[in-house]
Protein backbone atom coordinates (compact mmCIF):
# COMPACT_ATOMS: atom_id res chain seq x y z
CA UNK A 1 0.00 0.00 0.00
CA UNK A 2 1.49 3.60 -1.11
CA UNK A 3 2.37 5.65 2.00
CA UNK A 4 0.86 8.56 1.23
CA UNK A 5 -2.81 9.41 0.64
CA UNK A 6 -4.43 9.43 -3.05
CA UNK A 7 -4.98 13.56 -4.36
CA UNK A 8 -7.67 12.04 -6.87
CA UNK A 9 -10.03 8.98 -6.87
CA UNK A 10 -12.51 7.98 -10.02
CA UNK A 11 -12.67 6.91 -13.66
CA UNK A 12 -9.70 6.25 -16.23
CA UNK A 13 -11.96 6.31 -19.42
CA UNK A 14 -11.31 5.08 -22.97
CA UNK A 15 -14.48 5.23 -25.17
CA UNK A 16 -17.23 2.64 -22.69
CA UNK A 17 -14.05 1.53 -21.09
CA UNK A 18 -14.30 2.75 -17.53
CA UNK A 19 -11.45 1.89 -14.96
CA UNK A 20 -11.41 2.84 -11.19
CA UNK A 21 -8.23 4.51 -10.48
CA UNK A 22 -6.37 6.59 -7.92
CA UNK A 23 -3.42 9.27 -8.44
CA UNK A 24 -0.70 9.71 -6.27
CA UNK A 25 2.06 12.68 -6.35
CA UNK A 26 5.36 11.30 -7.56
CA UNK A 27 7.63 13.70 -6.09
CA UNK A 28 8.28 14.01 -2.44
CA UNK A 29 7.64 17.75 -0.95
CA UNK A 30 10.15 16.77 2.38
CA UNK A 31 12.99 16.02 -0.18
CA UNK A 32 14.28 19.41 0.45
CA UNK A 33 14.44 21.13 3.97
CA UNK A 34 11.82 23.70 4.36
CA UNK A 35 12.41 26.65 6.32
CA UNK A 36 9.72 29.09 8.24
CA UNK A 37 10.45 32.36 9.89
CA UNK A 38 11.15 32.52 13.62
CA UNK A 39 10.95 35.80 15.96
CA UNK A 40 14.50 35.11 18.01
CA UNK A 41 14.00 36.72 20.95
CA UNK A 42 10.78 34.55 21.64
CA UNK A 43 11.13 31.45 19.55
CA UNK A 44 7.67 32.22 17.74
CA UNK A 45 6.74 31.93 14.11
CA UNK A 46 6.28 34.60 12.13
CA UNK A 47 2.94 35.59 10.76
CA UNK A 48 2.04 38.41 8.34
CA UNK A 49 -1.20 40.66 8.31
CA UNK A 50 -2.70 42.26 5.21
CA UNK A 51 -2.15 45.65 5.13
CA UNK A 52 -3.53 48.88 3.30
CA UNK A 53 -0.50 51.97 3.13
CA UNK A 54 -2.11 54.94 5.04
CA UNK A 55 -5.10 52.33 6.42
CA UNK A 56 -3.10 49.53 8.10
CA UNK A 57 -4.43 46.04 8.97
CA UNK A 58 -7.44 45.25 6.93
CA UNK A 59 -10.24 42.57 7.43
CA UNK A 60 -10.21 39.65 5.23
CA UNK A 61 -13.96 40.26 3.68
CA UNK A 62 -12.63 43.81 2.76
CA UNK A 63 -10.21 41.96 0.06
CA UNK A 64 -11.18 41.72 -3.18
CA UNK A 65 -8.99 40.05 -6.40
CA UNK A 66 -7.53 42.73 -9.12
CA UNK A 67 -6.36 42.45 -12.46
CA UNK A 68 -4.06 44.84 -13.42
CA UNK A 69 -5.44 45.55 -17.18
CA UNK A 70 -3.17 48.58 -17.46
CA UNK A 71 0.13 50.11 -15.41
CA UNK A 72 -1.74 50.70 -12.14
CA UNK A 73 -4.85 50.32 -12.91
CA UNK A 74 -7.12 47.45 -12.24
CA UNK A 75 -10.44 45.44 -12.70
CA UNK A 76 -11.67 44.19 -9.10
CA UNK A 77 -13.57 40.83 -8.71
CA UNK A 78 -15.04 38.73 -5.71
CA UNK A 79 -14.16 35.75 -4.65
CA UNK A 80 -17.86 34.71 -5.79
CA UNK A 81 -17.49 35.71 -9.01
CA UNK A 82 -14.17 33.72 -9.39
CA UNK A 83 -15.47 30.45 -7.66
CA UNK A 84 -18.92 30.63 -9.92
CA UNK A 85 -16.40 29.91 -12.91
CA UNK A 86 -14.09 27.51 -11.29
CA UNK A 87 -14.90 23.46 -12.33
CA UNK A 88 -16.08 20.95 -10.36
CA UNK A 89 -13.94 18.18 -9.57
CA UNK A 90 -14.73 15.50 -12.07
CA UNK A 91 -15.14 11.93 -11.06
CA UNK A 92 -13.84 10.98 -14.74
CA UNK A 93 -10.80 11.62 -16.73
CA UNK A 94 -11.53 10.93 -20.14
CA UNK A 95 -8.39 10.15 -22.92
CA UNK A 96 -9.58 11.28 -25.79
CA UNK A 97 -6.70 11.81 -27.81
CA UNK A 98 -2.96 9.35 -28.51
CA UNK A 99 -0.01 10.59 -29.77
CA UNK A 100 3.23 8.80 -30.46
CA UNK A 101 5.87 8.79 -27.55
CA UNK A 102 8.03 11.18 -28.64
CA UNK A 103 5.64 13.55 -30.62
CA UNK A 104 5.28 16.12 -27.36
CA UNK A 105 8.32 18.47 -26.52
CA UNK A 106 9.81 18.11 -22.94
CA UNK A 107 9.00 21.93 -22.69
CA UNK A 108 5.08 21.10 -22.12
CA UNK A 109 5.76 18.40 -19.37
CA UNK A 110 4.85 20.12 -15.90
CA UNK A 111 4.42 17.33 -13.01
CA UNK A 112 4.31 13.68 -12.57
CA UNK A 113 1.76 11.74 -10.85
CA UNK A 114 1.33 7.55 -10.29
CA UNK A 115 -2.10 5.99 -11.60
CA UNK A 116 -3.28 2.71 -10.25
CA UNK A 117 -6.11 0.57 -9.97
CA UNK A 118 -8.38 1.14 -7.09
CA UNK A 119 -9.55 -2.39 -6.64
CA UNK A 120 -8.49 -5.86 -7.89
CA UNK A 121 -11.52 -5.76 -9.82
CA UNK A 122 -10.21 -3.00 -11.54
CA UNK A 123 -6.80 -4.03 -12.20
CA UNK A 124 -7.76 -6.54 -15.40
CA UNK A 125 -8.85 -3.52 -17.39
CA UNK A 126 -6.14 -1.74 -15.90
CA UNK A 127 -3.47 -4.22 -17.43
CA UNK A 128 -4.94 -3.92 -20.93
CA UNK A 129 -5.13 -0.15 -20.99
CA UNK A 130 -1.27 -0.18 -19.91
CA UNK A 131 -0.10 -2.99 -22.26
CA UNK A 132 -1.74 -1.56 -25.20
CA UNK A 133 -0.15 2.10 -24.69
CA UNK A 134 3.51 0.05 -24.37
CA UNK A 135 2.26 -2.11 -27.04
CA UNK A 136 1.44 0.95 -29.79
CA UNK A 137 4.27 3.33 -28.14
CA UNK A 138 1.63 5.80 -27.70
CA UNK A 139 0.57 8.27 -25.05
CA UNK A 140 -3.34 9.25 -24.15
CA UNK A 141 -4.44 13.04 -23.40
CA UNK A 142 -7.13 13.88 -21.61
CA UNK A 143 -8.11 16.82 -19.23
CA UNK A 144 -8.67 16.82 -15.71
CA UNK A 145 -10.92 19.30 -13.75
CA UNK A 146 -9.27 19.21 -10.12
CA UNK A 147 -9.47 22.17 -7.43
CA UNK A 148 -11.41 24.07 -9.72
CA UNK A 149 -8.93 24.48 -12.94
CA UNK A 150 -8.53 22.44 -15.53
CA UNK A 151 -5.47 20.39 -16.38
CA UNK A 152 -3.92 18.57 -19.74
CA UNK A 153 -2.46 15.50 -19.08
CA UNK A 154 -0.77 12.75 -20.86
CA UNK A 155 -0.54 9.28 -19.64
CA UNK A 156 2.01 6.37 -20.71
CA UNK A 157 3.12 3.19 -19.11
CA UNK A 158 5.46 2.86 -16.44
CA UNK A 159 6.38 -0.74 -14.67
CA UNK A 160 3.56 -2.01 -13.84
CA UNK A 161 1.31 1.06 -13.88
CA UNK A 162 0.52 4.52 -15.35
CA UNK A 163 2.36 7.50 -14.96
CA UNK A 164 0.07 10.61 -15.70
CA UNK A 165 2.17 14.01 -16.55
CA UNK A 166 0.41 17.36 -16.21
CA UNK A 167 1.47 19.47 -19.62
CA UNK A 168 1.79 23.36 -20.00
CA UNK A 169 -1.06 24.63 -22.35
CA UNK A 170 0.72 26.70 -25.54
CA UNK A 171 -0.21 29.86 -23.92
CA UNK A 172 1.64 29.52 -20.91
CA UNK A 173 5.60 29.17 -22.46
CA UNK A 174 7.16 31.84 -24.24
CA UNK A 175 8.22 31.86 -27.91
CA UNK A 176 11.68 30.60 -28.14
CA UNK A 177 12.76 33.08 -31.28
CA UNK A 178 13.75 36.22 -29.59
CA UNK A 179 15.96 34.37 -27.19
CA UNK A 180 17.82 32.77 -30.26
CA UNK A 181 17.46 35.46 -33.08
CA UNK A 182 20.89 36.60 -32.83
CA UNK A 183 22.92 33.33 -32.01
CA UNK A 184 24.44 32.68 -35.73
CA UNK A 185 22.66 29.92 -37.93
CA UNK A 186 26.84 29.19 -38.53
CA UNK A 187 27.77 25.70 -38.62
CA UNK A 188 30.57 24.80 -36.49
CA UNK A 189 34.13 24.09 -37.37
CA UNK A 190 34.24 20.43 -38.72
CA UNK A 191 37.55 19.77 -36.58
CA UNK A 192 35.91 21.28 -33.62
CA UNK A 193 33.11 19.41 -34.02
CA UNK A 194 34.83 15.83 -33.96
CA UNK A 195 36.73 16.47 -30.98
CA UNK A 196 33.57 17.73 -28.74
CA UNK A 197 31.45 14.73 -30.54
CA UNK A 198 34.25 12.06 -29.24
CA UNK A 199 34.02 13.61 -25.96
CA UNK A 200 30.55 13.54 -25.97
CA UNK A 201 30.55 9.67 -27.09
CA UNK A 202 33.43 8.95 -24.59
CA UNK A 203 31.23 10.15 -21.37
CA UNK A 204 27.97 8.71 -22.31
CA UNK A 205 26.49 6.28 -20.17
CA UNK A 206 23.25 4.92 -19.19
CA UNK A 207 21.23 7.21 -16.95
CA UNK A 208 21.19 6.92 -13.49
CA UNK A 209 19.98 9.41 -11.41
CA UNK A 210 20.83 8.08 -8.26
CA UNK A 211 24.11 9.05 -9.26
CA UNK A 212 23.58 12.71 -9.35
CA UNK A 213 23.20 14.05 -5.42
CA UNK A 214 22.50 17.53 -4.50
CA UNK A 215 25.15 18.62 -2.04
CA UNK A 216 23.95 22.08 -1.23
CA UNK A 217 20.54 19.85 0.25
CA UNK A 218 23.36 17.23 1.58
CA UNK A 219 25.38 20.09 3.62
CA UNK A 220 22.25 21.47 4.62
CA UNK A 221 21.04 18.60 6.09
CA UNK A 222 24.31 17.85 7.66
CA UNK A 223 24.16 21.64 9.43
CA UNK A 224 20.43 20.89 10.39
CA UNK A 225 21.45 17.67 12.59
CA UNK A 226 24.33 19.35 13.87
CA UNK A 227 22.32 22.11 15.23
CA UNK A 228 19.46 19.18 16.76
CA UNK A 229 22.34 17.66 18.30
CA UNK A 230 23.96 21.11 19.86
CA UNK A 231 22.03 23.38 22.60
CA UNK A 232 20.31 25.35 19.91
CA UNK A 233 17.07 26.82 20.51
CA UNK A 234 14.31 25.06 19.46
CA UNK A 235 10.72 25.75 18.46
CA UNK A 236 7.54 23.11 18.43
CA UNK A 237 4.78 23.55 16.01
CA UNK A 238 1.85 21.45 15.23
CA UNK A 239 1.54 19.94 11.60
CA UNK A 240 -1.58 21.08 9.74
CA UNK A 241 -3.92 18.02 8.96
CA UNK A 242 -3.94 16.40 5.69
CA UNK A 243 -6.75 17.40 3.02
CA UNK A 244 -9.08 14.55 2.75
CA UNK A 245 -9.42 12.42 -0.92
CA UNK A 246 -12.69 11.72 -2.22
CA UNK A 247 -13.89 8.14 -3.56
CA UNK A 248 -15.19 6.47 -6.57
CA UNK A 249 -15.39 2.89 -8.02
CA UNK A 250 -16.33 0.97 -11.05
CA UNK A 251 -16.81 -2.58 -12.57
CA UNK A 252 -17.00 -3.31 -16.34
CA UNK A 253 -17.62 -6.04 -18.86
CA UNK A 254 -14.03 -4.97 -20.32
CA UNK A 255 -14.49 -7.13 -23.65
CA UNK A 256 -18.02 -6.11 -24.30
CA UNK A 257 -16.95 -2.91 -23.51
CA UNK A 258 -13.99 -2.56 -25.52
CA UNK A 259 -15.91 -4.43 -28.99
CA UNK A 260 -18.80 -1.55 -28.43
CA UNK A 261 -16.31 0.68 -28.45
CA UNK A 262 -14.38 -0.44 -31.47
CA UNK A 263 -17.95 -0.62 -33.35
CA UNK A 264 -18.90 2.74 -32.20
CA UNK A 265 -15.74 4.45 -33.57
CA UNK A 266 -15.60 2.48 -37.02
CA UNK A 267 -18.77 3.75 -38.49
CA UNK A 268 -18.60 7.28 -37.91
CA UNK A 269 -17.08 10.40 -38.96
CA UNK A 270 -13.45 11.19 -37.58
CA UNK A 271 -13.26 13.95 -35.38
CA UNK A 272 -10.05 16.44 -36.44
CA UNK A 273 -7.47 16.58 -33.57
CA UNK A 274 -4.38 18.46 -33.90
CA UNK A 275 -1.60 16.27 -35.01
CA UNK A 276 1.84 16.81 -32.81
CA UNK A 277 4.81 17.50 -34.03
CA UNK A 278 6.99 14.60 -34.42
CA UNK A 279 11.00 14.93 -32.51
CA UNK A 280 13.65 14.95 -35.07
CA UNK A 281 15.76 12.23 -32.28
CA UNK A 282 13.51 9.63 -31.22
CA UNK A 283 14.37 7.60 -27.01
CA UNK A 284 12.36 4.64 -26.02
CA UNK A 285 9.89 5.90 -23.60
CA UNK A 286 9.72 2.22 -21.87
CA UNK A 287 12.59 1.33 -20.25
CA UNK A 288 12.25 -2.37 -20.90
CA UNK A 289 12.81 -2.34 -25.00
CA UNK A 290 16.33 -0.67 -27.10
CA UNK A 291 16.28 3.13 -27.38
CA UNK A 292 14.34 4.12 -30.36
CA UNK A 293 13.70 7.65 -30.48
CA UNK A 294 14.81 10.77 -27.92
CA UNK A 295 13.17 13.50 -26.24
CA UNK A 296 14.99 17.02 -27.24
CA UNK A 297 14.53 20.37 -26.22
CA UNK A 298 14.29 22.47 -29.33
CA UNK A 299 14.78 26.22 -29.84
CA UNK A 300 11.43 26.02 -32.15
CA UNK A 301 9.48 24.08 -29.44
CA UNK A 302 7.17 27.18 -29.11
CA UNK A 303 6.93 28.56 -32.77
CA UNK A 304 3.96 29.92 -34.06
CA UNK A 305 4.99 26.74 -36.33
CA UNK A 306 3.95 24.48 -33.62
CA UNK A 307 0.43 23.45 -32.36
CA UNK A 308 0.25 21.13 -29.25
CA UNK A 309 -1.41 19.90 -26.77
CA UNK A 310 0.90 19.97 -16.12
CA UNK A 311 -0.69 21.56 -11.14
CA UNK A 312 -0.84 24.15 -8.06
CA UNK A 313 -0.39 20.56 -8.98
CA UNK A 314 -3.05 17.99 -9.16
Amino acid sequence: MPASRPIWKGQLRLSLVSIAVELYTATKSSAKPSFRQIHEPTGKPIHYEKVVAGVGPVDKDEIMKGFEYEKGDYVLLSNEEIDAVKLDTRKTLELTQFVGACEIDPIYFDKPYFIVPADDLAEDAFRVIRDALRASEKVGLGQLALRGKEYLVAIKPTGTGLLLETLHYEEELRKADPYFAEISAKKADAELLEVATALIEKKTAPFDAGVFKDHYQAALRELIATKLKSKSKKVSTKDEPAEAAPSGSNVVDLMAALKSSLEGSSGGKKKHRPRARRARKPVDPWPAKPTRCSRTIRPSATSPRRRNPQARAP
